[in-house]
């Protein structure tokens, strides 16, 4: 198998297990120098650096804004040498009662068998308006 067949491989096992809940797969695939970049100009928008940052800057503070478990499918993914490109959809509700079901486009890169940068855009008018800005 090619380099390009285990990056769509990977990427496909990490959103089934996102489409059931389970973020395992795509925790451990982060590397420990992963790059996330959230494009916009939102409050949550910038870059967050490190696998530590990401779980304590961005992932722990958005995921306790949510009432129930978060679900992400996949509808596309398209991969090419150590780039894969996700087309996908969020669902949860949020403690506040609203819903937060985003549509994203991931652009990933990964390098043995991590994911080395992940680049997210997605419908930040929906972030600006259901989520709260996260505390810094």
């Amino acid at each position: 198998m090619s380099a390009t067949d285990d990056n769509k491989q990977l990427m496909q096992a990490i959103f089934e297990g996102l489409a059931r809940g389970d973020a395992r797969l795509f925790l451990d695939s982060l590397d420990e120098a992963t790059v996330w970049r959230m494009i916009g100009t939102t409050p949550w928008s910038g870059v967050y650096a490190g696998k530590a940052a990401i779980r304590r800057d961005l992932l722990t503070p958005l995921f306790a804004q949510f009432a129930d478990q978060y679900l992400n499918v996949a509808d596309a993914i398209i991969a090419e040498g150590d780039t894969v490109v996700v087309e996908c959809r969020g669902k949860v509700a949020t403690k506040t009662g609203q819903r937060y079901d985003n549509t994203y486009c991931w652009v990933c890169r990964l390098a043995d068998g991590k994911i080395v940068s992940l680049t997210e855009y997605m419908d930040t008018q929906l972030v600006a308006t259901a989520l709260r800005p996260p505390v810094r």
